[in-house]
Formats: structure tokens, sequence, C-alpha cells
């Protein structure tokens, strides 16, 4: 097998432009990869360019819904990498079409250039779930497996980072309400993730540093439960405000009509998805399957969210003292 080095190898990454995306396209840049960013919209992906050299990052068209610009896209390319994902569903942006039906086609389209591959899936697939998008992103990693056995895959926990979705709109809606949701009661347990460690494990995987055939559960320092993280970004933004016990019945009910905002609060199925625990398997810890087989110390909550959250104090960047 002819060793290439970085630069002489071409990375095409599926949903490159998006939160994950964006870190990963830094880290690969870094390293000095050839890198090509599929997307549907390349006009919108811009703000790739300056992350690396002068002609590093390319943009080109694809819908993973497309197994033909899928293909195009996979053209001459050593390494794929599929990031794209949704957290809910409209329109033709199904969980079945996006994640089992495209991850099944970015997987083909690595067996036919011969291209090894990086499929980015998340803690909680599973098969026999409840939620639909845990059982598409299961299902998806059935599929990959099958078309390409030498895959591998990433199944990260709650992501954090200065563009997330997580601790950006909790703190945005402590702002505007006196009270935040604690669906289930709160006793929910996560383990964040900084998206960059997330990043660079992937980048790792590029680098031949990962075991083929294998799924990686990645999760941050910490264990908390929901409560204890919505208390962590009250105290990071210096605000007082109640946090209410839902029951997951009325929180049901209540994401019935949150559905249907044109960026859902929550949803029935993200409902069924906080009945679970979101963190790293005592299996997958045994067996060597984490950040810490790539060397990588994940980065606590406490030394990165409140670098972006400031901005949701009354005050800003500017604490008020006490005289």
């Amino acid at each position: 097998m002819t060793v290439r080095s970085p630069s002489e190898t071409l990375v095409t990454v599926y949903g490159g432009s998006g939160f994950l995306g964006r870190h990963v396209v830094r880290a690969l840049a870094r390293r000095d990869y050839r890198i090509r960013v599929a997307v549907r919209r390349p006009e919108l992906a811009g703000h790739l360019q300056p992350l690396g050299k002068v002609g590093q990052i390319h943009a080109v068209q694809a819908n993973i819904r497309n197994a033909a610009s899928v293909a195009a896209a996979a053209r001459d390319s050593h390494v794929l990498i599929n990031l794209v994902g949704i957290l809910f569903e409209r329109s033709r942006q199904r969980f079945n079409a996006v994640h089992t039906v495209g991850a099944e086609q970015v997987a083909l389209a690595a067996a036919a250039h011969g291209a090894r591959m990086v499929h980015v899936s998340a803690i909680g697939a599973d098969a026999d779930s409840p939620s639909h998008y845990a059982r598409s992103k299961a299902e998806a990693e059935r599929l990959v497996m099958a078309a390409q056995p030498t895959a591998t895959i990433m199944r990260p926990s709650i992501l954090f980072g200065p563009e997330d979705d997580f601790f950006n709109r909790f703190a945005a809606l402590a702002r505007m309400s006196p009270a935040l949701p604690l669906i289930g009661g709160g006793h929910t347990r996560f383990q964040p993730v900084f998206v960059g460690d997330v990043a660079a494990a992937i980048a790792d995987a590029v680098d031949g540093k990962a075991r083929n055939g294998t799924i990686y559960e990645l999760g941050g320092q910490d264990v908390h439960t929901f409560k204890e993280l919505m208390q962590f970004v009250l105290k990071t933004i210096e605000r007082k405000r109640l946090l209410v016990p839902v029951p997951f019945f009325a929180a049901s009910l209540k994401a019935m009509f949150l559905q249907f905002m044109p960026k859902p609060l929550l949803t029935p199925d993200q409902v069924e998805l906080l009945k679970v625990d979101n963190v790293v398997s005592d299996q997958a810890k045994t067996e060597g399957r984490t950040l810490a087989a790539f060397g990588i110390e994940p980065e606590p909550i406490e030394t990165i969210v409140p670098s972006y959250l400031w901005r949701f104090r009354k005050t800003g960047q500017f604490r008020s003292h006490a005289a």
C-alpha cells in the first residue's frame, strides 16, 4: 500500500460547513490535508476558506439524499467523512433520508472509490429505541458497516463550543424566561464533549490512528445531570431562574405543539431521547474506544463554555462589583 503525505491526500467532508464540520475542516487543514467540502449550498461555505491555505479547501455541491451527487463529490478522494445529520424533521429532510439513506450512499461511494471512511453517529444510537432519531442513527451504522466494513464510526455525546445548540439555546431561554424546564425532573445524565476534541479525534482517524470497523464513543471529562447543566448555565450567565420539573408525559404534550416552530424548542422524539442517559458506556471504556484511545484529554465545560456564554449576562463581559 502506498503511503501518502497529507498534502497528497484528498479528504471529502460531507456536511463540512456545519458546527462540527468547520472544526473538522480546521483540524484537517492544520495537518496539511487537501479538503473537499461537500454541501448543499457551496456559496454559503465561504467561511471555511480562511481555515486553510490558498487552494487547500474547496467547496462542491452535493445533496446527501442524491446518490449521483454523493458519488461525484467522492471522485479521486482517499478518505470520506460523513457529518451530515438533523435534529428534527422538516419537509424532505427526514431522519431516514438524511441519516440512513445518506450515510449508506457515502459508504457505497467509499467502497466504489477504495476510500477509507469516517462516519459520525451519536451516543444513544439504538435500533430498539422509541426515538426515530436514535433508530435512524443505529440503522445508518449498520448500513455503513455493511457497505464499507473498514469504516470508523464516531459516537459523540452532546457537543459544546462557541456555536453550539445546547448551552447557547438554554442561556438564550434564561435571558427571556423566568424559569427553565427540567424535563423528566432533570435526572437524565449527559457527558458534554468539546467540539474541538471530537474534531481532533476525527482528524486522528484520518491520520490512520483509529481501528478499522470500530465504533468509538466520545464523551467529555465529566458526567452531569440535566439539572446540573441548567444550574451551570445560570451560574455562568449570572442569572437567577426557577428550575421547574416537568414530567415526561407533560413534556410530550407540550412538544406536540412546539415541534411546529421554525426551529423547535422541543419535539416528541427529543422527549423520548431524554429518557435515556447520554454517556459513554462502560464497555467502550474497557475496550479502549474513547477519546483516551487518541491520547486526547477532554476539555471540561468550565474552561470553554464561559468564554462564549458571557454575552448572555446582564452586563455582558463586564462584571458588576460591590463597593
